[in-house]
């Protein structure tokens, strides 16, 4: 089942359930999925790796969004959008633990020959596309940091 088809069906779930916190968060998936697909050069239908990306991309916008409110002590604000963050993670592929994260880091800087802060490129690079989708970018650039250095 495609990611638009799961949407749609969450959607009409959330409706039924008056679930509006849900509802909201389905249709800026909804939104996004749309928009990419009419994107110029867009060929209608989205990878696997492009929805993922997409899907991340709007977590991460909640998330950073979350911080913000709590900055300014607008928790309210915050819960509702750490809440539409953990409905749209729902349809991201499951998370690796920081411990997994940590042991394919370290094949890459095996494998690589990396041995200092010079080379983090180069691993961040190799562990991105390793980890993609399974893994925020954040916690891989904390752990290459912290094994590099």
């Amino acid at each position: 089942m495609s990611l638009q088809n799961e949407v749609m069906a969450a959607m009409k779930a959330a409706m039924k359930a008056k679930d509006q916190n849900a509802l909201a968060s389905l249709r800026a998936i909804k939104s996004a999925i749309l928009t990419a697909q009419t994107e110029s050069g867009a060929s209608g239908e989205l990878t696997e790796e492009e929805e993922v990306k997409m899907l991340q991309k709007l977590v991460k916008q909640r998330k950073d969004s979350a911080a913000i409110y709590q900055e300014q002590g607008r928790e309210e604000m915050a819960q509702e959008e750490l809440a539409q963050a953990a409905v749209i993670e729902q349809f991201l592929p499951e998370q690796m633990s920081e411990e997994e994260i940590e042991k394919v880091v370290a094949s890459i800087i095996e494998k690589t020959g990396a041995s200092g802060m010079q080379d983090m490129g180069k691993v961040m690079g190799m562990a991105s596309k390793e980890l993609a989708g399974r893994a925020d970018g954040k916690t891989i650039s904390t752990i290459v940091k912290k094994k590099l250095s």
